[in-house]
């Protein structure tokens, strides 16, 4: 039993060290992407408005990085665990309930970030020789976010999930 429990927190320690090594990399990107799509609107706004000469890959950009901003910010608050909600319920449930709805929770998460590999890797098969507009940059890189988030998500998922089952396993052990 012993062997079992140290091979379960192995598990879980190397988990979680990737899916902290992860959400790191993953906030760099998130500045860099931040203030990139703020250069971009900025230097839109002063050629526009200025020089009277607009930049007519300025809008496209921003919206691109937009959408990166979006997906990857959401794993990044995942893993901090900065996701609005309402816990007014879930505060006076007792500890078991709780530990029951955070279990679901996950569970159903890990579900839901399935589906968005899924059917993101299919979305972005489809437009795969799709080439936007302004910046002549095949869609299929725009939209590989979705799945690539998914994974993002489904690490830190499964990071909160064995924490949850490695609680129960500790107080066992102790």
């Amino acid at each position: 039993m012993k062997n079992h429990q140290s091979l379960y927190w192995q598990i879980y320690g190397l988990l979680n060290r990737l899916s902290s090594s992860v959400n790191q990399a993953v906030e760099y990107l998130l500045f860099v992407l931040g203030f990139s799509m703020a250069l971009v609107v900025a230097l839109q706004v002063f050629f526009r408005y200025v020089l009277n000469n607009s930049l007519f890959w300025s809008e496209e950009l921003a919206r691109f990085l937009l959408v990166w901003l979006t997906f990857l910010g959401a794993s990044a608050a995942y893993r901090r665990g900065v996701h609005p909600g309402i816990d007014v319920f879930f505060s006076r449930m007792p500890t078991v309930m709780q530990r029951i709805s955070m279990i679901l929770v996950h569970l159903s998460s890990l579900f839901l970030f399935g589906v968005m590999i899924f059917f993101g890797c299919r979305f972005a098969w489809f437009v795969r020789s799709q080439i936007s507009p302004a910046l002549h940059m095949p869609k299929w890189i725009i939209m590989s976010i979705i799945p690539v988030s998914g994974t993002l998500l489904t690490i830190h998922g499964l990071t909160f999930l064995l924490g949850i089952f490695g609680e129960k396993e500790k107080k066992l052990g102790n």
